[in-house]
């Protein structure tokens, strides 16, 4: 898989998470352990895009 390719994958995933906590939040029985969860799952994916834009211009 191409760097392209990767975070383009990369960057659909972490639509899709902001989406999931959009949609948790609206919701009255809200679980906030679990948009916790999300949260860091979204923040990790943030981080791995930066570090292959940092990559893609070293190179």
């Amino acid at each position: 898989m191409s760097l392209e390719s990767h975070l383009a994958e990369l960057q659909r995933k972490h639509g899709d998470l902001q989406r999931e906590i959009d949609d948790a939040l609206m919701h009255p029985s809200v679980d906030e352990l679990e948009i916790a969860k999300l949260k860091r799952r979204k923040l990790a994916i943030k981080d791995e895009m930066q570090k292959i834009k940092t990559k893609q211009t070293r190179h």
